[in-house]
């Protein structure tokens, strides 16, 4: 089945950076786009970045600059590397991966979280 499990998460100083790990399994990684959201305490969960399969990324003005989105496809593995870091980067940071295409119906997977403090 499909899984996505992040990693990397934690707790670091103002200013700092953080890579953040989302492994995949259960489908064909390369072909599809894959996004990175995250959600704030009493806030709406955000898209933060996405990459597709051929590698075209966006990202949300709030990280743009400071984090990049890329992706192994060897490793069916996606990254989310966050650098100068902000207090308003707290949130609890998901993996997604929407429209993986199961027999004749397409279904959006997450993951489980994980959670950036960014805190002195």
């Amino acid at each position: 089945q499909v899984q996505l499990v992040e990693s990397g998460g934690g707790l670091v100083q103002p200013g700092g950076s953080l890579r953040l790990s989302c492994a995949a399994s259960g489908f064909s990684f390369s072909s599809y786009t894959m996004n990175w959201y995250r959600q704030a305490p009493g806030k709406e969960r955000e898209l933060v970045a996405r990459i597709t399969g051929t590698g075209y990324r966006n990202y949300a003005d709030s990280v743009k600059g400071r984090s990049t989105i890329f992706r192994d496809n060897v490793k069916n593995t996606v990254y989310l590397q966050m650098n100068s870091l902000k207090p308003e980067d707290t949130a609890v940071y998901f993996c997604n991966v929407p429209g993986v295409r199961i027999g004749a119906t397409s279904y959006d997977y997450w993951g489980q979280g994980t959670q950036v403090t960014v805190s002195s």
